[in-house]
This record gives C-alpha cells, sequence and structure tokens, in this order.
C-alpha cells in the first residue's frame, strides 16, 4: 500500500498528518510510537511550511508475506519546485498487521470533516498522557524508594562507620594492653633474672658492683650505690646528694628533679646543688631491722616510666635484702672460721717424725667449719695423728668438731688403738647427737718400732709414699661413717714403715670435685706426693705441704674446707 499526499497550505499538512495518523492506526502501529511519528511528521510538515512551496508526503507500507511489516513515510520537495538544496526527510515506524488492512488513511475535503479528523486525533495524545502519568506516578514511587534507599545507604554507611571506629578503637586498646603486658613482662622478667643474679653471691661488694651493671643502660644512666658501714675512706665521695640524705633518714625513695615526677610512692624534692640538670631517684636498701644504704640512679632518658620506677623501688628492696643476707652469712661465716682456727692444734715435737699441717677454710659459700686435725703423744710415747669432717657446716659444726677432738683425747688417754677409738666416737655421736654425722681417720706412729697402726670411718683412704718414691693408696677395708645408727667395731691396719716414708692425711676438699668425683682428686695426690725426693721432704716438709695444695687447688673454686697432715719418718 502507498499513499502520497501534495502538501502546499496548512490545510493540507493536516490532512496529511490525519491520513498518517490514521494509517498508522489501522496497521496496528502502538499508540506511544504513533504519537511519536505524528509528532515528529508534524515538527517536519511546519518547517517545509515554513521553507514554502509543494512538498510531496509518500507513505508506504511493506513487509514479509507473514509477519510483522514497516511504514516508511518521506517528505520531499516537489519536483518542479527545483528544490536541489531542500533535504529530504524520512521516518519508519514498525507494524504489527502490514498485510490485508484496508485503507483508512482518506480525510474528508470539508472542513467539519477535518475538524473532527483532528479532535479524534487527541485521542492518541491522552492515551500517552495516561502512560505519561503512570510513568509519573511509577517515577514518583521509584523517586520514594530511591530516597528511602537513599536514608538506608546512609544509615547504613554511618553504621559501617561507627562499626569501623569502634573497631580501630578495639584494635588500638588491644595493642595499648599487648604493649602493657609485654612491657609487665619485660619487668618482670628482669626482675626476676636481676635478683637471681643478686642473689646468687653471698659477698656484699661483689652485690654492690652487680648493680650497675644490671641497670645501665637499660634502666639508668648512672647508678650509685651508697653503703652506710662499708665506705672505703679512699673512695668516699665529697658529699652526697640531698635527696639521698632524705631517702636515708625518712626510709622513704626521694625524686630529685626541677620538674614533678609523679612516680607512685616517691616524694618530690628540688632538684640537687650537686647536679641540677639530672634527674635522680633516690631509693634506701632498706632491710628487717635497718637501712643499710640508698641506691642512686638517674634516668636513661628524660624522665622514668612510673612502671618502671615501681620495679626499681621492688628491686632496690630485693638488693637489700641479698645485701643483709650476705653481710649476715660474713659475719657468721667469719665468727665459725675465728673458732675454727682457734680449736685447731698446735702440732708437737716428736723425735724422728716431722709433721706439716694447713687448714684452708672454703672460699666459697657458708662451707666453714667441720674439717679438723689433731696429732698428740701417749704414755708409750707414740704419736697418734688424726683427720677428721663432721657433716654440716658453720658454727654448729665447728662445736661439734670441738666436742669430737676432746672426746678423742679424753679417750685416748685410756690407751687404745685406731679401731677402738674410732668406734668409742662412733658410740659417742650415736648416743649425744643421734642426727649428726662424721668421718675420720686415725694414724698411731711408734717412731722407734718404725709401724703404723690406722683406721678410718668413712673418710677417704691414707696417702703413703715410700722412700724409694713409689706412692701406695692405703684403702683397707673402712668403717662405715661415725654416728650412723648401727654397731659396728672398726678394725686396725698395720704397716712396716722405713725411715723417709711420708704419709697423708686429708679430708675430703682436698680431692674431691663434683664434676670428677674423689678418685681422680686421690690420683692427683698420689702424684704430687710422689714428685718429691726424701731429701726434699725430710728437709722442708713445710714448703713440701704448700707445693702440694697448689696444684689440686689452683684448678677450682675451693667450696669446701681442706685439711692436710702431712707425717714424715725421718732417717
Amino acid at each position: 500500500m502507498t499513499r502520497i499526499w501534495r502538501i502546499e497550505t496548512v490545510t493540507d499538512a493536516a490532512r496529511a498528518r490525519i491520513g498518517v495518523a490514521r494509517t498508522a492506526a489501522a496497521y496496528g502501529v502502538p499508540t506511544v510510537e504513533r504519537a511519536r511519528l505524528a509528532t515528529a511528521l508534524s515538527g517536519r510538515l511546519r518547517q517545509s511550511l515554513a521553507k514554502g512551496g509543494t512538498w510531496v508526503l509518500t507513505l508506504t507500507a511493506s513487509g514479509p508475506p507473514a509477519g510483522a511489516g514497516e511504514l516508511h513515510a518521506v517528505l520531499t520537495p516537489s519536483p518542479a519546485e527545483g528544490a536541489a538544496d531542500r533535504t529530504p526527510w524520512a521516518v519508519t515506524v514498525p507494524c504489527p498487521e502490514p498485510d490485508g488492512v484496508s485503507d483508512t488513511g482518506t480525510v474528508p475535503d470539508d472542513p467539519a470533516g477535518l475538524s473532527e479528523a483532528l479532535l479524534s486525533a487527541d485521542e492518541d495524545t491522552a492515551v500517552v498522557l495516561d502512560r505519561l502519568a503512570e510513568q509519573e506516578e511509577l517515577v514518583a514511587f521509584h523517586r520514594v524508594e530511591l530516597h528511602q534507599t537513599n536514608q538506608g545507604v546512609l544509615a547504613l554507611h554511618a553504621e559501617l562507620d561507627a562499626a569501623g571506629r569502634a573497631q580501630r578503637e578495639a584494635f588500638a586498646a588491644e595493642r595499648l594492653a599487648r604493649n602493657e603486658a609485654e612491657n609487665a613482662r619485660r619487668r618482670l622478667t628482669f626482675l626476676a633474672d636481676a635478683s637471681a643474679a643478686l642473689n646468687a653471691s653471698l659477698n656484699h661488694e661483689e652485690i654492690a658492683r652487680r648493680l650497675p651493671d644490671l641497670l645501665v643502660p637499660r634502666y639508668a644512666r648512672g647508678v650509685d650505690v651508697w653503703l652506710f658501714d662499708h665506705e672505703d675512706e679512699r673512695h668516699r665521695p665529697a658529699a652526697r646528694p640531698a635527696a639521698a640524705v632524705r631517702a636515708a633518714r625518712t626510709g622513704r625513695p626521694q625524686y630529685a628533679a626541677d620538674h614533678p615526677g609523679g612516680l607512685p610512692g616517691v616524694d618530690d624534692g628540688p632538684p640537687s646543688p650537686l647536679d641540677p640538670a639530672r634527674p635522680l631517684l633516690c631509693v634506701p636498701l632498706v632491710t628487717r631491722r635497718a637501712p643499710l644504704g640508698v641506691l642512686t640512679l638517674s634516668p636513661p632518658g628524660g624522665r622514668w616510666d612510673p612502671d618502671d620506677a615501681v620495679m626499681l623501688i621492688e628491686l632496690a628492696r630485693r638488693a637489700g635484702i641479698a645485701l643483709d643476707n650476705a653481710r649476715r652469712f660474713e659475719h657468721n661465716r667469719d665468727i665459725a672460721e675465728a673458732l675454727q682456727r682457734a680449736l685447731l692444734t698446735e702440732l708437737p715435737a716428736v723425735p724422728g717424725l716431722g709433721l706439716a699441717a694447713r687448714y684452708l677454710p672454703a672460699t666459697y659459700g657458708l662451707n666453714i667449719g667441720g674439717d679438723w686435725y689433731d696429732a698428740f703423744r701417749q704414755r708409750d710415747g707414740s704419736l697418734v695423728t688424726v683427720v677428721g669432717d663432721v657433716t654440716g657446716h658453720g658454727l654448729h659444726a665447728a662445736m661439734m668438731m670441738s666436742q669430737l677432738r676432746t672426746a678423742l683425747r679424753a679417750y685416748a688417754v685410756d690407751g687404745g688403738s685406731p679401731g677402738r677409738l674410732l668406734t668409742r666416737l662412733h658410740e659417742f655421736l650415736n648416743h649425744l647427737q643421734p642426727d649428726l654425722f662424721a668421718t675420720a681417720v686415725i694414724a698411731r706412729f711408734h717412731p722407734e718400732e718404725h709401724t703404723l697402726t690406722w683406721a678410718a670411718a668413712g673418710h677417704p683412704p691414707p696417702v703413703l709414699r715410700l722412700p724409694d718414691g713409689r706412692v701406695r693408696v692405703l684403702d683397707a677395708k673402712p668403717g662405715a661413717m661415725l654416728g650412723i645408727p648401727l654397731r659396728q667395731e672398726i678394725a686396725d691396719h698395720t704397716e712396716r714403715l722405713a725411715p723417709g716414708s711420708t704419709l697423708a692425711l686429708y679430708t675430703d676438699g682436698l680431692v674431691e670435685r663434683r664434676a670428677r668425683g674423689i678418685d681422680p682428686g686421690i690420683e692427683r695426690l698420689a702424684a704430687a706426693l710422689g714428685s718429691f725426693g726424701s731429701a726434699e721432704l725430710g728437709a722442708d716438709l713445710e714448703d713440701a705441704a704448700d707445693r702440694i695444695l697448689h696444684p689440686l687447688l689452683s684448678d677450682s673454686e675451693r667450696d669446701d674446707d681442706v685439711c692436710l697432715l702431712l707425717c714424715h719418718l725421718r732417717g
């Protein structure tokens, strides 16, 4: 189907527009598309009329044999007008019913019919407006939904932002708590390690020396330890900070600086005139009885962390206890050593027999007291020598050693062999001191008969050097330790001695080492004794005693008393 309209006037344009609209309606073009076609055509017609002349509108319906088709409208100038400069206009719309449609595009020429056709064209506009109203309502609904969605999104963003801030604050609090816990763990670890280092020594001077090594530079830039009763006059400082003096008098920690320290349990004071720019923390070294001194520290930075200050005050308290324990130990040790030395015997002069003895107190720990030696003559002219060791240390061991020595001398007045004397000492200890034990070895010399009778009770065996340089360990079966809860008869052993023989009696402190036991030490003692010549031992037995002790004791710290008694049978 093809329709053609010639357009010269507005009426022609109206008739052509109405014809196109009716044809589109007849071919099933949707209302909205039909309105768009009519609106576009009207606008083009107005432009064409404004240009003037004659225009030709051609409307063609085409389509496949079956299915949807198209309406194709073309507006061109009339060929007779010679419109070479007028551009044609064309538009195409789909139509679902391209076939079998009657010609409905005719418009009557009378004005009444034309008017009716124009009015009926408003029906499409009304439909479009209804559609537009529906779309506006839908747009308004979606606008409300969008506004509500935006409000929800804003609220969600606010919640997320608040949750993010809360999470960041929680992370910051967690980091702070973790750092505080790590710092607390570090302080506790340092306090435990420092306390162990201070309590490992029983020498108050060494403890005072260790404090600066422990604190500098981690917790202090400088450390001064002021001990009240142990100042070296040659190194005593000219003056003490006033804060240290106040700490000594009041027993409270003092902080001296040009600004408040704010440290818990610490009194603030003015800066020290000795060094006003340096803050000082002065902590008394207190004990259960009285202050021992003052620990003065300067901070590693501008000031102390309050928790570090609390830890330093606690360390000073522990250091005071360690110093007090060391002083008490040293006092008891000095008393025990003095008592021990006072109770040791002056060796007698015996014709034909040389004697040399050494007693060395322990240099490590409170292991003083309990080791002793003795030598005394009997009525028959023989000489009794003894070396013993009481279990335990300190004043109690020294006192018990004195009782054993006195009891032995009393029993020896009645005579009796070394084994019998040891048996009676065993009964003495078992009866009077059931919880105390001792070891001993007794050797009796008969210089005129050149015989040696000896007996041992739980004690290291005597070592005998023969005149030809050979050395024997007299390890015949000894008795059990003195004082153990059993009955025993300790046997005697006899040796013939040739002139030039030397017997060594000793305690386990000379030969026993924790890492190696006692046997290697006895072998070393035998080797040292065998290294002398008979002339050397006879000429200077005292020097020989020193030369034996040196190699045996110089390679380790002496943690026990040492007794050595040398008996040399002269020719």
